[in-house]
């Protein structure tokens, strides 16, 4: 049976819902790197009360992969087996309460910063060097320019398989370097962070200055997927990336970043398996030039075909 076929045989089994289900859809078009395969069914729920009622619905033998604005992930060629989630409008509200900014999972962390900076409130300024929403940057701790979630995440709200909501304290999501605890199964569906009372003028200054430097140091006009490596302790992975020669290292439509060689780059017409591939090529260098074996910061998910593993490999 085709896989066309599978994602048409599934969603007939899906629960009523507010939103949309799409068989067999393309998820390109929604990551930054403008590649990789299918879901078997998408969904895109309307709020949190249709996404909780469709996970109460749902079979518990589906698998569930939940994605946001995509901007730090790579979905294979073999796509999506399952459903795979996606948080959209419906989850993009920002409120201000005093001085903490609640944000729905599907909230731009570019937004946020300027929703905080707006009502005064300063601390939130590193969000908008970062090119995602806020449910993936509080899974993975999302930080850049010295500040990560952790420092200014208080709670986090969350549903689990049954659709049940819950509230999770910051000191029990378990944040360390690009990582947090979160208990598999549960779906981020908004976020409560604490500001600062500040000048607006000072932290408009501030954002500023991160999204100029942003844009002198990073491809950010380009079809790129945020920084692919994970910095190891004592190091920083573009100086092992370009100390091991890869700079504009390139495998069929996929290139190191010769701006900023922490970046893998879709030149136009790379697949998946080009990008995955010429990231293992990186680690490999890496590994024989230093001793340092990198960790992909990038989320790789999806399947391989025999074919994918050894164009990855090769």
């Amino acid at each position: 049976m085709s896989a066309k076929h599978h994602g048409a045989a599934l969603i007939d089994q899906m629960p009523s819902v507010h939103g949309r289900l799409e068989a067999n859809a393309p998820l390109a078009k929604y990551t930054w790197f403008k590649a990789g395969g299918e879901a078997e069914v998408l969904f895109r729920p309307a709020d949190q009360d249709d996404l909780s009622a469709f996970l109460a619905g749902v079979s518990n033998d589906v698998p569930l992969t939940v994605i946001g604005n995509a901007s730090n992930l790579l979905v294979r060629d073999g796509g999506i087996p399952g459903v795979v989630i996606r948080l959209g409008s419906g989850f993009s509200n920002i409120g201000i309460s005093g001085t903490d900014i609640i944000a729905g999972s599907g909230a731009a962390d570019l937004s946020v910063a300027r929703k905080a900076r707006d009502a005064g409130l300063a601390g939130l300024e590193f969000l908008s060097g970062i090119p995602g929403t806020i449910g993936g940057s509080v899974i993975m701790n999302a930080g850049a320019y010295g500040f990560e979630i952790k420092d200014v995440c208080t709670s986090v709200r969350a549903v689990d398989r049954e659709g049940a909501a819950h509230e999770i304290a910051s000191d029990e999501m378990g944040f360390t370097y690009r990582h947090s605890d979160m208990p598999t199964g549960m779906i981020v569906t908004s976020a409560c962070f604490q500001g600062i009372p500040g000048e607006i003028a000072e932290i408009s200054n501030r954002m500023e200055t991160i999204q100029n430097e942003r844009e002198v140091t990073q491809p950010v006009r380009t079809l790129t997927g945020g920084s692919t490596f994970q910095n190891p302790p004592g190091y920083k992975a573009w100086e092992l990336v370009d100390q091991a020669g890869c700079r504009g290292l390139r495998r069929g439509g996929a290139m190191v970043s010769e701006l900023h060689c922490n970046f893998l780059i879709n030149t136009g017409g790379a697949t998946a398996t080009d990008l995955e591939g010429l990231g293992e090529e990186v680690r490999r260098r890496v590994f024989e030039k230093s001793g340092i074996s990198l960790e992909w910061e990038i989320k790789r998910i999806g399947s391989l075909g025999d074919k994918d593993v050894k164009e990855i490999g090769r």
